[in-house]
């Protein structure tokens, strides 16, 4: 039986991946559908809103991970148990492909009003440019970069350590520089939007196993098929889930083992348990 605390971690895990999928995906279906958004930085801003507003919303539900690369982050620098660690990814996938859905409900008639009028067939290679709405694709559709499959995978793993580099950073206790508590969730949403203004140009800049996945596995159902996938090479899997699990690993390791100790020595008592499991 679900005890009452996994029920709200369950609940603020769903609920915070929805509205962050919804509102960051929802910005690129109005800039690629109607124009709305002029320029990659209006887009990475929505996108860090969206990640600040999900986080207080629902940070004293679940910690408010909302990706399972951070879940998994958080279990290798022991600020979560391992127990824990389905339960938050389940919650986080389901998220995202209820975002997912729903995007498509409310997007549905325009995206197949845009497809007819730009002579795109749903499925067929084209059709990416629809696609992007909901999963990732390097090189970004909408861009003229050149992006190999190592450099995608280079890409997406940088830029996950970055994002879970600064979490840790921005709630550790024995950080005397981070801002309040209460601000945290603000900066990380900047965070975020600062490194899809570098990266998303490449990769789109997914970050998130989960927000990739979810809405990716909506349109191959919604009849974008194979053509929702990036390539036949695997690259889905390798560049937006393998590689920011590895990038979130190794920024874990990284500020346990290295930045941590050096932050404590310049402190006293006991700092590091103010940042135990929070994101």
């Amino acid at each position: 039986m679900m005890t009452a605390a996994r029920s709200r971690e369950l609940v603020g895990e769903f609920l915070g991946t929805f509205l962050l999928v919804l509102l960051g995906c929802g910005s690129v279906a109005v800039t690629v559908l109607f124009g709305a958004h002029q320029g990659l930085m209006q887009v990475a801003l929505v996108w860090g809103v969206a990640v600040a507003l999900a986080i207080y919303l629902t940070r004293h539900l679940s910690c408010a991970h909302l990706n399972p690369a951070v879940s998994v982050a958080m279990v290798l620098a022991g600020r979560m148990a391992p127990g824990r660690l389905p339960l938050y990814v389940a919650s986080q996938l389901a998220g995202a492909i209820a975002a997912g859905g729903f995007l498509l409900i409310l997007f549905g008639p325009s995206i197949s009003a845009f497809e007819q009028t730009n002579g795109i067939l749903r499925g067929s290679e084209a059709s990416v440019k629809t696609a992007m709405l909901f999963g990732e694709f390097y090189p970004n559709p909408g861009m003229d970069a050149v992006v190999s499959l190592p450099l995608a995978m280079l890409v997406e793993a940088f830029g996950t350590f970055l994002l879970v580099l600064l979490i840790f950073s921005l709630t550790e206790g024995c950080n005397v520089g981070r801002p309040d508590d209460a601000l945290a969730p603000a900066f990380i949403g900047l965070t975020v939007a600062s490194i899809i203004a570098l990266l998303a140009p490449l990769t789109q800049a997914g970050l998130n196993p989960a927000r990739d996945f979810g809405p990716r596995l909506v349109a191959w159902v919604g009849g974008w098929g194979d053509a929702a996938f990036p390539d036949r090479n695997g690259g889905f899997f390798w560049v937006y889930i393998l590689a920011p699990f590895v990038g979130a690993a190794l920024a874990a390791l990284f500020f346990s083992k290295v930045l941590a100790p050096l932050l404590s020595a310049g402190t006293t008592g006991n700092p590091g348990k103010e940042g135990e499991d929070r994101s």
